[in-house]
């Protein structure tokens, strides 16, 4: 069920763009709905919750690497999902009257991000929630990104992204090596195991850095504020009430296993206080609510992650009440600042006044939500904020994790400090929103907010007072995440009322001393003032990131200097330090055998030749006939190792090859340079030596560093036993590895439609009904029709009369190739390149007419349906109950006679063929390679001579029905 909500949001998500066409703003309202299923769903949960239990669901996903869709609930995780799914719902309620036209994509990214919340903090499979938060994360810069015609927008959405996944690619190591250090990428065995050791210890810091990053802890604080940026729903609900909890809330699983490794606790106690004091002091600076409030939640956040870490029962107790708590009052206030922005225009402190008596209610739910955040009674921000006072002074004994008493001291008064910073900004808020303010004039409001618009945050701010009286109630339900904690002595209850105790006293010096700095905060200010200006995180940020603009513009000046050698030499001389640097330190060399017969010491003779001639070439046509030499001698060196499917694809593609390179090249110079040698070239032609060299030690070293049996072994039985062919190579192509060749299918069909783009200046079907028009009387005579468009000086009889002759039987062998390929050399991709070759051997007969004669089909749609074949084939074994691409054997008999007497014997002419379902798989294959053959051949053949001819003769238009000149309409061959 879980795993279906997941996957509800993102179909919703997919939605959105149709949903707000057809219901307008109501479409935020019927997206609302997932999550409210979602929190319904979660409260069904909670009697077996409660009652000790958890809710888990696994689906096998990368059984190999032990990775699964794994997830599982437990009171933390309930309680997260009930934050998520239950502000998610309200806050897309609150959209519905916050937007005044539909804006598809912040709904879709919402209710999307909204998925990826419910997923990671549910998932169980380490892996897993590695997605689900890199999904947060692109989702937060998209959302923070919304309006990206302005550069605020656009650098706040940056350095979100930047940061966070910064911490998050620390946060993937720590999950590598924790996942290998244990054996495990299953959270609850790695919790319950409490593992040990130097792994482990780097893994959960790594882990801890992650969540830093994401929780905008310093150093990382500063790109939360900057996220401010997004619309005012948007930062509610991500950076105030959920993904901001992300990092805490890995925080709080992690520390009940991971809070007595070295550095974890002074990681999350010092950052956390200098955070809180941090952005507590920066949030009395602010004049924008909305920047008010980001730096409070940095305070706030900075409070919740000491609380959270620590790995004690009262502290992790307090650390997820206050997690609760500051969901529900930051949400709260976040959208109380979008009513005062729509209904005022403005958001700036300083220009508001008398908003309190013109809009009551909303003054009401921002006080009591300003009161949860300082801590005063009987909000359950304050019963939140004793519990952590509690914890905290538990911490001068030791509480059972051996803090110094004068440490403990010093981190209650940081936590006093920071707290009394909370009540004053809190104080600051509720002023600077509602009060009336001296010698100002009533803000102006342009529309009362409708009911529903104040629904949302009344509903959240009503539960911040209910709350509090719920104190032993809620504490009963945390219980059994109290108890997982191995350390501390028992916790009190939460409640509001435990007798004079140094808690209380705390907290009350902490409101006092906060309502003292918002009652001199005039004062207060010019102390600000005179403060030494330090230079600010963003600001160190900003210069970092301008280092390393100039660090890569340095080196890509010197080392991309627009020259396609400059730029190989580079790459190929770190690949020989890299290669042969390390092959130098090898113990010892393998055994090597030059040869196992005289023809591979013949063919590899004169393939080096080949090879070395190509240095002193200088015609181009020449070097690329050269060139194939040594391609058509590796093929021999394949056939005698015994691979002759392998030999005849290899002879096929060295084919093409050199027939496309030959069209492409008759548009540059004959000849190459004729400039004098220069010094370089010994150097280049030792780098070449040096790479050949490296090359052939790898290969022979990896060759001769096998340890365990080849995974070859036994393909032989297993191709026929399990592809129903005797092929072993186009076995693995169209059965084992089907998938991979899939890819490489598409691959193949975007890489051919991109060459066509480049060449055609219209399209496939202008081109190919241009050569049409040119076509002229055809004479049936002639031994190729298009021949006749030539000019008669470029035309070659006996070429012509080769080709007529060759073509009909190269087809035939190109089927031939396609049907006998599962059990003999070849398959449809052997297949598809004799067809090709067939149709360019036409071409450079008789010309684009001749093609055009010889295919008259369009070659993108050629490759079309043979990717729809192969796709067909895939998806056919399912319909009938089958997996997906499976395979079945035919056996079909051919014609009456069995077998014809002859003088040597009975001679079976048609007999039994077998055939595999993976053959129509291979048809596909054979389709698209001839597409994309075809579609080459037009462009860098037919396309480049439509061009020339245009370009000699500039009057008739590409579209107009002029014909030509045959003088103009030469092939080069």
């Amino acid at each position: 069920m879980l795993l279906c909500l997941v996957a509800a949001h993102f179909v919703v998500a997919s939605l959105a763009t149709l949903g707000s066409r057809v219901a307008g703003r109501n479409a935020f309202a019927i997206a609302a709905l997932v999550p409210a299923a979602t929190f319904v769903w979660a409260l069904t949960l909670g009697p077996s919750l409660l009652a000790g239990g958890t809710y888990v669901e696994v689906l096998p996903w990368i059984p190999t690497l032990k990775v699964a869709l794994a997830f599982h609930i437990g009171i933390v995780q309930w309680l997260m999902t009930l934050v998520v799914s239950g502000i998610g719902t309200l806050i897309l309620l609150y959209c519905r009257w916050y937007f005044s036209s539909v804006p598809a994509r912040t709904l879709g990214l919402l209710v999307a991000f909204a998925g990826a919340m419910l997923g990671l903090v549910t998932a169980d499979d380490l892996v897993v929630l590695y997605v689900f938060w890199e999904l947060t994360t692109v989702f937060s810069y998209l959302l923070i990104g919304h309006d990206s015609s302005r550069r605020a927008n656009r650098a706040a959405a940056m350095t979100a992204l930047i940061v966070t996944t910064a911490g998050g690619l620390a946060m993937l190591i720590g999950i590598v090596t924790l996942g290998l250090a244990t054996g495990s990428f299953r959270l609850q065995a790695i919790i319950a195991a409490v593992p040990s050791g130097a792994a482990v210890t780097a893994g959960a810091l790594l882990m801890l850095v992650g969540a830093l990053s994401k929780s905008a802890m310093a150093p990382f604080h500063f790109w939360l504020p900057g996220a401010m940026a997004a619309p005012t729903p948007v930062s509610a609900y991500l950076h105030a009430a959920t993904m901001v909890k992300a990092g805490v809330y890995l925080v709080a699983v992690l520390a009940p296993a991971f809070a007595g490794v070295v550095g974890w606790r002074e990681a999350v106690t010092v950052l956390g206080a200098i955070t809180m004091i941090l952005g507590g002091w920066r949030a009395l600076r602010q004049n924008d609510l909305k920047l008010l409030l980001a730096y409070g939640t940095v305070s706030q956040l900075g409070f919740i992650t000491l609380l959270a870490g620590l790995g004690t029962k009262a502290a992790a107790l307090a650390g997820v009440a206050m997690l609760v708590a500051h969901a529900l009052f930051k949400a709260t206030l976040f959208l109380t600042v979008g009513v005062i922005d729509h209904a005022t225009g403005t958001r700036d402190l300083t220009k508001l006044s008398g908003l309190g008596r013109q809009l009551p209610v909303l003054a009401v739910v921002a006080g009591l939500a300003a009161a949860s955040m300082a801590g005063l009674p009987p909000l359950f921000g304050f019963v939140a904020k004793e519990s952590a006072l509690y914890a905290l002074t538990r911490l001068v004994g030791g509480d059972g994790i051996g803090i110094p008493p004068a440490v403990a001291v010093l981190l209650i008064a940081a936590i006093v400090a920071g707290s009394a910073l909370t009540m004053a900004y809190s104080l600051r808020f509720w002023w600077g929103a509602f009060a009336d303010k001296p010698r100002k004039e009533p803000t102006a409001i342009g529309h009362a907010p409708e009911i529903g618009f104040l629904a949302s945050p009344v509903l959240l701010g009503v539960a911040s007072l209910a709350f509090g009286f719920l104190g032993p109630t809620l504490t009963s339900v945390l219980w059994g995440y109290v108890d997982s904690v191995p350390t501390g002595g028992e916790p009190h209850e939460l409640g509001l009322w435990h007798g004079f105790t140094v808690p209380l006293g705390l907290s009350a010096t902490a409101l006092l001393g906060g309502y003292v700095l918002f009652h001199f905060r005039a004062s207060v200010a010019r102390v600000q003032a005179t403060f030494p200006r330090l230079t600010a995180a963003d600001e160190m940020y900003r210069r970092l990131m301008r280092m390393v603009d100039s660090l890569a513009v340095e080196t890509t000046a010197r080392v991309q200097r627009g020259s396609l050698a400059s730029t190989l030499s580079m790459i190929l001389t770190v690949f020989v330090i890299g290669v042969a640097g390390s092959l130098l330190f090898l113990p010892a060399w393998p055994q090597v055998r030059a040869w196992d017969s005289l023809a591979q010491l013949a063919v590899g003779v004169v393939t080096s030749i080949a090879a070395i001639n190509l240095m002193w070439v200088r015609g181009r046509i020449r070097a690329i006939l050269t060139a194939g030499a040594t391609g058509l001698g590796t093929s021999l060196l394949f056939l005698f190792h015994g691979a002759p499917d392998l030999a005849l694809t290899q002879v096929l593609v060295e084919t093409a090859s050199v027939l496309i390179f030959l069209l492409v090249l008759r548009s540059l110079p004959k000849f190459f340079t004729d400039r004098p040698l220069q010094s370089s070239r010994w150097w280049r032609l030792l780098l070449a030596a040096s790479v050949g060299g490296s090359v052939t030690a790898s290969i022979l070293v990896a060759a001769s560093s096998r340890t365990h049996e080849p995974a070859s072994a036994g393909l032989e039985t297993l191709a026929y036993e399990f592809g129903y062919g005797r092929n072993v190579v186009n076995v693995i192509l169209v059965d084992t590895r089907v998938w991979d060749t899939m890819g490489e299918l598409t691959v193949l069909v975007v890489a051919a439609t991109g060459v066509a783009s480049l060449i055609f200046l219209r399209s496939r079907v202008t081109g190919r009904r241009h050569a049409v028009r040119r076509r002229v009387e055809q004479n049936e005579g002639a031994w190729l029709r298009g021949s006749n468009d030539l000019n008669p000086a470029s035309r070659s009889l006996i070429f012509e009369v080769t080709t007529r002759l060759l073509f009909g039987a190269m087809m035939l062998f190109s089927l031939y190739l396609l049907i006998a390929g599962h059990n003999l050399p070849g398959g449809g991709f052997a297949g598809g390149l004799v067809a090709g070759l067939a149709l360019i051997v036409r071409y450079l007969a008789a010309g684009a007419a001749e093609l055009e004669e010889a295919a008259p089909v369009d070659a993108g749609r050629l490759m079309g349906v043979g990717l729809v074949v192969s796709i067909a084939t895939a998806l056919a074994p399912a319909a009938f109950g089958g997996r997906i691409f499976q395979s079945y054997d035919v056996h079909l008999t051919i014609g009456a006679l069995e077998a014809v007497p002859t003088p040597w014997g009975p001679v079976n002419l048609f007999g039994d063929l077998h055939l595999v379902t993976s053959t129509a798989f291979d048809i596909g294959v054979y389709l698209i390679v001839v597409g994309m053959v075809l579609d080459v051949v037009r462009s860098l053949g037919a396309g480049i001579d439509q061009q020339r001819a245009e370009e000699r003769s500039p009057l008739p238009r590409p579209d107009s029905t002029t014909a030509v000149p045959a003088s103009a309409r030469r092939p080069v061959r």
